[in-house]
């Protein structure tokens, strides 16, 4: 009987539960997007285990990394070369020199926002950091597809190849009396060559 219940549960849940699809500007489903939820006060404590952005093969690992605001970053070196990791993003600048086999101390994240990292040594590695409010955030599948909560009302949208400027989120409210939803974001694939030092240009005008 109790597990009945517990099946009856989770069914219920599932009925609850609301599908966003997000999608390019030319209806492909759109991978790795980030969904805020604008409502929540979930404000769980934050870990104290810190989230890891590795540098491997010349590339941050992983590309993109979600975490909360107060949350700490280990930044691992795992290559055999230096590296010179930066941000200019107002949510958190900061510089480290990461030498192969000595760890840094993580940083702290306190304020909530969009940071994109640079290596001043290798120009052509990018990663980006979100920080988001409180652990109601989301990230898209590869059918573009993220499972919100019923009680989703409205949300955050962000993608690291969104054509509006990087460090923005757009602001989007969810159809009344809908279970599923479908919104579009405009991308801007980046060619194979792009460096931070061009995307930064293109996103802040310098």
């Amino acid at each position: 009987m109790i597990l009945s219940l517990s099946v009856l549960s989770c069914v219920s849940i599932a009925l609850k539960a609301k599908t966003l699809t997000i999608v390019d500007q030319f209806g492909n489903p759109v991978e790795h997007a980030v969904v805020e939820l604008l409502q929540s006060t979930a404000q769980q404590p934050v870990t104290k285990t810190p989230a890891i952005m590795d540098q491997v093969q010349k590339q941050f690992a992983p590309k993109l990394l979600t975490i909360v605001k107060g949350q700490q970053v280990s930044f691992p070196n795992s290559d055999d070369i230096r590296h010179h990791v930066y941000s200019f993003s107002p949510a958190k600048p900061f510089e480290l020199k990461l030498y192969a086999g000595t760890p840094k101390a993580p940083i702290t994240f306190e304020q909530p926002g969009v940071v994109v990292l640079g290596c001043n040594i290798h120009d052509s590695m990018v990663g980006y950091i979100y920080i988001a409010q409180s652990s109601a955030h989301f990230v898209s599948d590869e059918q573009g597809n993220v499972t919100l909560p019923d009680t989703t009302t409205s949300y955050w949208l962000w993608h690291p190849e969104q054509a509006q400027e990087i460090i923005e989120r757009t602001e989007h409210d969810w159809p009344a009396g809908h279970s599923n939803s479908k919104v579009e974001i405009k991308l801007t694939k980046p060619e194979p060559r792009n460096t931070f030092g061009e995307m930064f240009k293109e996103h802040h005008g310098n």
